[in-house]
C-alpha cells in the first residue's frame, strides 16, 4: 500500500499570507477610496461637483392645510407672488428651494445656486412666460413646477426636471417658492 501524501506545509501557509495580505490591503484601499469620495470634489471646484437628489415628501407637506391664492396679474413683468410676495414668504420659499434640491439643476443666485442641469432662474423664466403664450409669470412659475412638462425651455429636453413636486409640496410651500422664485428673477 503507497504512503499516504503529506501535504507541503508551506503551500497552506502561503496561501493563509496571501489572503492576509489581501485582506490587508482592500480594507484599508476601500476606505481612504470612501473617504476621499465623499469628502472632497476629487479636485473640481465645488460648484461643479455633481450631487443626487432624491426629494421626499415631509411631514409638514402633508399635515400643512391649503391656503388659498390671490389671482396672479396679467402684466408679464409683475414680481408680484401669489402669496402676496411679502418677506416671510420669500424666506420660506427659500428654504423649501434648498431643501428640495432645485440649486443642484438651477443657477439661481439669490440661493447661490450654480446649477447647470435645468435653465436659469436668474433670467429664464421671464423669457419662457413670455414665450409661453405671454403668460403671467407667477402662474408660469407655478405651472413649472406643478407641471414641468406643460413647457420646455428652449434648449432642454422633456422629462428632466421630477414631475412630483406638485405632490410633494404643499399649496403653501409651492407658493412661497413661486414667491422666492419671483424676488430673484430678472423681469426683463
Amino acid at each position: 500500500m503507497p504512503r499516504p501524501r503529506r501535504r507541503n506545509p508551506w503551500t497552506s501557509t502561503g496561501e493563509v499570507l496571501l489572503w492576509l495580505l489581501f485582506a490587508a490591503l482592500l480594507f484599508p484601499a476601500g476606505f481612504a477610496g470612501w473617504a476621499v469620495g465623499h469628502y472632497t470634489s476629487l479636485g473640481k471646484p465645488a460648484a461643479t461637483v455633481v450631487r443626487t437628489v432624491t426629494v421626499g415628501s415631509t411631514a409638514a407637506a402633508t399635515t400643512a392645510p391649503p391656503t388659498s391664492t390671490a389671482a396672479p396679474t396679467t402684466a408679464a413683468t409683475t414680481t408680484t407672488a401669489p402669496s402676496g410676495g411679502n418677506a416671510a414668504a420669500v424666506a420660506a420659499g427659500k428654504a423649501v428651494f434648498l431643501s428640495s434640491g432645485c440649486g443642484a439643476c438651477h443657477t439661481f443666485k439669490p440661493a447661490n445656486a450654480t446649477g447647470t442641469i435645468g435653465p436659469d432662474l436668474d433670467t429664464a423664466p421671464a423669457q419662457s412666460a413670455k414665450a409661453d403664450h405671454n403668460m403671467p409669470l407667477p402662474a408660469f412659475i407655478k405651472q413649472s413646477i406643478v407641471d414641468p412638462n406643460a413647457y420646455i425651455a428652449q434648449g432642454y429636453s422633456k422629462g428632466i426636471m421630477p414631475t412630483t413636486f406638485g405632490t410633494q409640496l404643499s399649496a403653501k410651500q409651492i407658493d412661497d417658492l413661486v414667491a422666492f422664485i419671483l424676488s430673484g428673477t430678472k423681469t426683463s
